[in-house]
């Protein structure tokens, strides 16, 4: 199934709202059990989030952008931009430490 990158960067000054839509986040994305590969935050010079980066996999790119907007992060406007790019793994080495 084709894979897709969303790169989802926060608003300036939203640490407050994405810390309370946290919860609905990551029960929306874990509704996508396998079809979601890595997903995490991206971080600023202090470690505090400042946006999200997730490889999920999708039937093709609107699919794939419609997950984007669903979700809860998106919908509550945190996100400055949402960009959805086609990827390819091709090393994966994920440890289980």
């Amino acid at each position: 199934m084709p894979q897709f990158v969303l790169l989802c960067r926060d608003k300036p000054d939203s640490l407050a709202l994405r810390m309370e839509t946290r919860p609905a986040h990551l029960e929306y994305f874990q509704s996508f059990g396998n079809k979601l590969l890595l997903g995490g935050p991206m971080l600023d010079g202090k470690g505090d989030p400042i946006g999200s980066m997730l490889v999920i996999e999708a039937e093709d790119e609107g699919k794939a952008r419609a997950i984007a907007a669903e979700d809860p992060y998106n919908k509550a406007g945190l996100f400055a931009d949402v960009g959805v790019i086609p990827f390819k793994t091709v090393i994966e080495n994920f440890s289980t430490d």
